[in-house]
């Protein structure tokens, strides 16, 4: 959790100054009179900025095909909030007409946090979003096993577009337009492919083959085309709540609106929690959900797109 927390921290810092502002504020413990301590209380802020201090530049790498990408920070978006950094994301809009970020684990984790904790800091919107979907996800969401989700089952792939629904819904109350990217495998049946394209047709969104895995770039060029023609319209992505709004209000607008539940039940420690929360001063700010990737629900087994 820890490692964690840094990570997270180094992926939003600006500069050093920044960074060690945050780290500086990590609660390590508790004095016996309740005040917290923090690390800058313990002069340990300064020793891991300088730990740290390389870590912080960006990383540029390229693909196989010259293509530039800069992988840099790790923030796993289960727990943390699942993009590369801000400064590479800054260095990349101020080099490309276009920076693509993966916001880790689908829209109910990674869209919603990408927007409403790594944009505000950044200063800038979302333009667009591609909801990358397999057939094989699709017929395991509608019911079939691990084994069986690697054979054609239309059927299965039927029951399991509602949760493709959910997620296109998801993004378009984060405000971002989108395209369904189809990541192609052998396996793939045109019936399904079928389905799927009139499925998301019908809902006012387009459905673009991604062949980058077998074909490289010329795989994606179609997919390139459709994000950009989304970026020209103009459109702004819109955090789900105002700034100042509570961590408990926070969670319940993410549950409702993102997840399908119909309202959220604090548990005596869970209130317990939020208490000590603003006890401690740290009500302003974000909430950061950490929860499952294999289900819109806090629960990995209910699958599809449940709901209550």
């Amino acid at each position: 959790a820890a490692a964690s927390e840094v990570m997270a921290i180094l992926a939003l810092a600006r500069d050093h100054a920044d960074l060690k502002e945050r780290l500086g504020r990590i609660l390590v413990a508790e004095r016996t009179d309740g005040l917290p301590v923090r690390a800058t209380d313990l002069r340990a802020a300064g020793a891991m900025t300088a730990l740290l201090r390389d870590a912080l530049e960006p990383n540029l790498v390229q693909t196989a095909e010259g293509t530039p990408a800069i992988v840099h920070a790790g923030p796993f978006g289960n727990i943390a909030h699942g993009t590369c950094s801000r400064l590479a994301i800054e260095l990349g809009l101020a080099t490309s007409d276009y920076c693509v970020v993966e916001a880790g684990f689908s829209t109910e984790l990674g869209a919603e946090k990408f927007v409403d904790i790594v944009t505000p800091v950044l200063g800038h919107d979302v333009d667009a979003g591609v909801l990358v979907v397999t057939l094989r996800a699709l017929r395991y969401h509608g019911g079939a096993s691990d084994e069986a989700s690697f054979r054609p089952d239309l059927a299965a792939v039927d029951r399991g577009l509602a949760n493709v629904e959910q997620h296109l819904a998801n993004l378009s109350t984060l405000g971002i337009p989108a395209v369904v990217a189809l990541n192609r495998f052998p396996d793939d049946s045109p019936e399904e492919i079928d389905r799927l394209r009139r499925f998301v047709e019908d809902r006012g969104v387009g459905l673009v083959d991604s062949r980058a895995f077998a074909e490289g770039g010329a795989g994606s060029v179609a997919l390139a085309e459709a994000v950009e023609g989304l970026a020209a319209l103009g459109r702004h992505s819109r955090p789900l709540s105002p700034p100042g709004t509570g961590p408990a209000e926070q969670v319940r607008a993410i549950v409702t609106r993102l997840y399908g539940g119909r309202d959220i039940a604090p548990t005596d420690e869970a209130r317990r929690d939020l208490d000590e929360i603003a006890r401690l001063g740290e009500l302003a700010g974000p909430v950061c959900v950490a929860k499952t990737p294999l289900s819109l629900s806090e629960d990995p087994h209910r699958l599809g797109r449940p709901q209550g």
